[in-house]
C-alpha cells in the first residue's frame, strides 16, 4: 500500500514537472520586443499545448477600434480586419468587449447574441465547433486576440487547456503592451510633441540620409522652409495656448499638401521644414504656393475670435555635394527674402553664379 501511495503521489508531480519544462522556456521566449517572434510562438508553439490545429493572432489598433490579423496558420482565408463596432458582435468582438477568455464548445449553438449567417461565413472550413478566444490583456486593456480551434481529437477543450491559455494570454498581452510602449517612446524621441512632426534632430538625420541616397543613385532634393507670420502678436493678444493651436493647425495644413514620401519637421518654435526627395524646383514651388494658400485661406477660430493665419516660405533645390547645414542655411535665405517681401509669399533660393 505504501508503494502504491508513493506512485499516486509521484505521477501527477512528474506530469506537472513535464508541463512546466515546456511552459517555462516559452514564457521566457515571450519576454521580448520582437512582434514577429511573439506571433511565431502564438501560431506554432502554443496550439500544440492544447491540441489545437488552427490559430490566429489579431492586434488591436485602439485609434480605430479595428483588429488587424498579424499571423495565422489557416489553410483557408479568414478576415484580415475585424471592427469592434459591429452589431450584433461576433464571439471575438464580444470577448474583446468583455476582456474575458471565452470558451465555446459548440459554435452552432452560440447565442450571446445570435450571429447572422454572414458573420459565420467561414464556419464550414473548421473540423470542430469548439474554440477558445483569448483577449490579450496589458494593464487591464485589450491589445489583441489569440484564437485557437480544431482540436486534433475533435473533443472539447479541457480545464487544463483553458488554464494554459489563460496563463499565456496574460504573458502575450504584457509583451505586446511593452512593444507598443517601446514604439511610442521611439516615436516621441523622433517627433515634436505639439505637432507630431519630425523634430529638429530627426530632420537633419533624414536630410543626411536623402543626400547620401542622392549621391548614390543620382537626382536632387528640394527643401521647403516655412515660418509662421505674426505668431508673437497671437501669443501676446490671445495667450500662448492660442499660439500653440495656431502651430498645430498650420502643421496639419502643411501635412495635407505633401506626399507620404516627403518628410515634414517642426524645425524651430515657429518654423517648419520639408524634404521633398526627387522633386524638381518647379514642382517644389507649386507645393510651397499650395501651402501658402492652404494656411491663409481659412482663419483659426479661438474663443469666438477669428484669427488670420499665414506663412512665409523659402524653397531651394540641392544635389548630393552639399552638406545639410548649407542646405538649410541657403533655404533660410529664401525664407528671409519672403519675410522681407511682405510675408504670406514664396521665394526661391537662387545660388550665386
Amino acid at each position: 500500500m505504501s508503494l502504491l501511495n508513493d506512485r499516486k503521489r509521484t505521477r501527477p508531480q512528474s506530469q506537472g514537472a513535464s508541463r512546466l519544462e515546456i511552459l517555462t522556456p516559452l514564457a521566457k521566449k515571450l519576454n521580448c520586443l520582437d512582434k514577429q517572434e511573439i506571433a511565431e510562438i502564438c501560431i506554432n508553439e502554443i496550439p500544440p499545448l492544447v491540441n489545437a490545429r488552427l490559430a490566429s493572432l489579431y492586434i488591436l489598433d485602439e485609434t480605430s477600434d479595428i483588429l488587424h490579423l498579424e499571423k495565422n496558420n489557416h489553410p483557408f482565408l479568414i478576415n484580415n480586419i475585424v471592427s469592434l463596432n459591429q452589431n450584433p458582435p461576433t464571439p471575438m468582438v464580444a470577448a474583446v468587449r468583455s476582456r474575458e477568455l471565452m470558451v465555446v464548445d459548440d459554435m452552432e449553438s452560440y447565442s450571446r447574441p445570435h450571429m447572422t449567417s454572414s458573420q459565420r461565413a467561414f464556419s464550414r472550413n473548421y473540423r470542430t465547433r469548439g474554440c477558445i478566444i483569448a483577449p490579450l490583456i496589458c494593464h487591464g486593456r485589450v491589445v489583441g486576440v489569440l484564437n485557437l480551434t480544431d482540436r486534433d481529437d475533435k473533443g472539447k477543450f479541457s480545464g487544463e487547456d483553458i488554464a494554459v491559455v489563460e496563463l499565456f494570454r496574460q504573458l502575450i498581452g504584457a509583451s505586446l503592451g511593452n512593444i507598443s510602449l517601446f514604439e511610442k517612446t521611439q516615436r516621441q524621441a523622433k517627433t515634436d510633441g505639439l505637432t507630431g512632426m519630425l523634430n529638429h534632430r530627426t530632420f537633419y538625420e533624414t536630410l543626411e540620409t536623402e543626400l547620401r541616397r542622392s549621391q548614390r543613385y543620382g537626382g536632387q532634393i528640394s527643401i521647403i522652409m516655412a515660418d509662421i507670420d505674426n505668431l508673437k502678436p497671437i501669443n501676446d493678444t490671445h495667450g500662448h495656448r492660442a499660439g500653440d493651436m495656431a502651430i498645430k493647425q498650420i502643421s496639419r495644413r502643411l501635412g495635407a499638401c505633401i506626399r507620404q514620401i516627403d518628410a515634414a519637421a517642426r524645425y524651430g518654435g515657429d518654423e517648419f521644414a520639408v524634404i521633398l526627395p526627387n522633386t524638381s524646383l518647379a514642382d517644389a514651388v507649386v507645393v510651397a504656393e499650395r501651402m501658402v494658400h492652404m494656411v491663409s485661406s481659412t482663419p483659426m477660430v479661438w474663443e469666438t475670435n477669428e484669427i488670420p493665419l499665414s506663412i512665409s516660405v523659402g524653397v531651394g533645390q540641392y544635389g548630393s555635394e552639399v552638406c545639410p547645414g548649407d542646405v538649410t542655411k541657403a533655404t533660410d535665405q529664401a525664407l528671409y527674402a519672403a519675410k522681407q517681401a511682405g510675408k504670406n509669399t514664396v521665394k526661391v533660393f537662387e545660388p550665386q553664379a
